[in-house]
């Protein structure tokens, strides 16, 4: 068995039809997200850089779209037996705003010691957040088996294809916006973000190119994409824990390993001068997934020179002791 969570049954990734009906289901919550050109960056990074703003989502990052787009088509069965998933705050806010919009129970479960700030906006949504266990993957597993014992519909963060229909309206956005983009850079954790670009980009036959940005203390996913087998990390020591796991995930990964042209990998140091660039360049506050393009694209300059680049900004809930911690207060 592959490593990863498995479903019972291979799900089938969504198109662009669904994607298009999920646009439908946001549009009386979410307006689009700007994509910005932002001088300075420009400038810090010599090349032409687009922004797409998913840190301006209520929640503060992408994964809104794709909670909002699964949790309004729950049947009533399952509405009334809860929803229980697994996060380390920007999927779980997601599902909590979206559960607190459609009124039904949710529980999220954290690793031990997650952002405690991410922790706060989930229970202000009115989620049950239960902290434990090392890292995600261990706060993962402590949430599927209170699935299995209490029959709560479990929302996995990545094989589900109506969160990434969801997520994919946002490139809708960005090539609707920028039909002539050449190329997209998009942090990855689970891979929902990446694959929802992915769809769209194959669907209107866009030549863009796709990269991936990951953390080295997080490698598992691109170790997997770029190599012959699924790999289980020994860590996600990472400061950016919105790309921090260890293990890829079955309907993401086969999007992924099929179609995502590039991956790059970001030291620590690296993250940490993204959320100091985005501050810069764009007076955005990101978190170090949330500016992990901006930062991989500085470090791809020379390959990058001369074409129009688009840098997911996929959220901003950094708190207050990683962001001292960055800057250096």
């Amino acid at each position: 068995m592959a490593p990863g969570t498995q479903h019972p049954a291979p799900l089938l990734p969504p198109n662009v039809q669904d994607i298009y009906a999920a646009r439908a289901r946001l549009r009386p919550y979410l307006p689009p997200t700007p994509l910005m050109k932002h001088p300075l960056l420009d400038e810090a990074t010599g090349l032409d850089i687009w922004v797409k703003h998913e840190n301006h989502n209520p929640t503060g990052a992408f994964k809104v779209r794709g909670g909002i787009n699964l949790v309004s088509t729950l049947d009533p069965e399952e509405r009334a037996r809860g929803i229980v998933t697994a996060s380390t705050g920007n999927h779980g806010q997601s599902i909590a705003l979206a559960s607190r919009l459609n009124g039904v129970a949710c529980t999220v479960f954290v690793p031990a010691g997650n952002n405690p700030e991410k922790n706060a906006a989930m229970r202000a949504f009115g989620a049950v957040v239960d902290e434990g266990g090392a890292d995600f993957d261990e706060a993962r597993g402590r949430c599927e088996q209170w699935a299995r014992e209490t029959g709560a519909r479990y929302v996995h963060s990545a094989n589900e294809p109506l969160l990434i229909a969801g997520v994919g309206t946002y490139a809708l956005e960005v090539f609707e916006t920028l039909p002539d983009a050449d190329v997209v850079l998009v942090p990855i954790g689970g891979g929902s973000g990446a694959c929802g670009l992915i769809t769209v980009r194959n669907a209107i036959g866009s030549a863009a190119r796709i990269i991936g940005v990951g953390a080295r203390n997080a490698d598992a996913i691109e170790r997997s994409w770029r190599g012959s087998e699924r790999v289980v990390g020994a860590s996600a020591n990472t400061f950016a824990e919105g790309i921090a796991t260890r293990v890829t995930f079955d309907l993401t990964f086969g999007i992924l390993k099929q179609h995502l042209d590039d991956f790059v990998l970001l030291t620590e140091e690296e993250l940490a001068e993204g959320v100091r660039l985005a501050m810069r360049a764009t007076h955005n506050l990101t978190e170090g997934a949330g500016s992990a393009s901006l930062a991989a694209a500085s470090k791809l300059a020379g390959s990058l020179a001369g074409q129009r680049v688009v840098c997911v900004m996929s959220g901003g809930n950094l708190d207050h002791a990683k962001l001292r911690l960055i800057v250096g207060a």
